[in-house]
Order: structure tokens, then sequence, then C-alpha cells
């Protein structure tokens, strides 16, 4: 990968994913990324601060990958946000979807596929500054140490 090239512009670049109007993707779809983003962000940072076993990174990762956790992290975050991260925020919080958490309410879960449609916007957008800078005020915010 070339220096100064982000993975989102290297995968467009080498797998000729063309440029489509972030507007027209349903807020299930940007959760669906933002989801994938998320955890690969924690698991990051979970693997630089301690080189360990599958089974405890993987511990360590749950804690912070599960919804009532995310719905937590939206919630600090809302003062935050800009207006357009807000209706995206709820874009993806009100969208049906037909799955639920296992160890979260209903309410939770919207929160936290909000979350996710946020990240997965941004991620989309070339904000992944502005993704981590988020993530990294969400979890200073609800009181997390990872």
């Amino acid at each position: 990968m070339e220096e100064g090239l982000t993975i989102l512009e290297a995968i467009k670049r080498d797998f000729a994913c063309g440029e489509i109007d972030i507007r027209t993707y349903s807020p299930l779809a940007l959760a669906y990324i933002g989801d994938a983003i998320y955890d690969l962000v924690i698991r990051t940072i979970v693997v630089e601060r301690g080189n360990t076993s599958p089974n405890n990174l993987h511990k360590k990762t749950v804690h912070y990958v599960n919804a009532r956790v995310q719905a937590q992290m939206i919630e600090a975050l809302m003062d935050e946000l800009t207006e357009e991260e807000k209706k995206i925020y709820k874009r993806g919080r009100n969208a049906k979807s037909y799955t639920t958490a296992k160890n979260a309410s209903v309410i939770e879960y919207r929160k936290a596929t909000g979350f996710e449609a946020l990240c997965g916007y941004l991620y989309l957008t070339g904000q992944q500054e502005r993704m981590l800078a988020l993530m990294k005020k969400a979890v200073a915010l609800a009181g997390m140490k990872i």
C-alpha cells in the first residue's frame, strides 16, 4: 500500500470499486460496515496492548464490542456530534432490523445500530480521523478503559 493511502482508498483502487453516492446507502448497510470497522479498531487496540492467547484477546474484545457498550458510547457522544452525524445516527437507530442482540435490550440494540451506522458513514466518506476521535472520546466519556 502506498504511503498516505488509506485502506479504503486502497480497497477502492485495487478492487475497482466505483464511486457511489453515500446518501443511497441504507442505514443497515452503513451499520454493517460500521460494525466491522468498530470491531477492527477495538481488536487492534486489544492486540497492541498485549500479545496473549486468542481466547484472552477475545474476552477483552467482547467486553467492548457489544450493543450495551455501544449504546453507552453513543449516549456519551451525542453533544459532540454534528447535525449531519446526528442524522446518520438517527437513521441507523430507527432502521427496521430483523435481528436482535443476545444480551441487550431492544433500545440498546437500536442505539448500537445507530452508532455502527455512524461509524460506517464516517469510514465510507473518508473521515477515519473523525471516526477515531469520536471513538476515543466515547471511551473516555463512558468511563471505559481499553
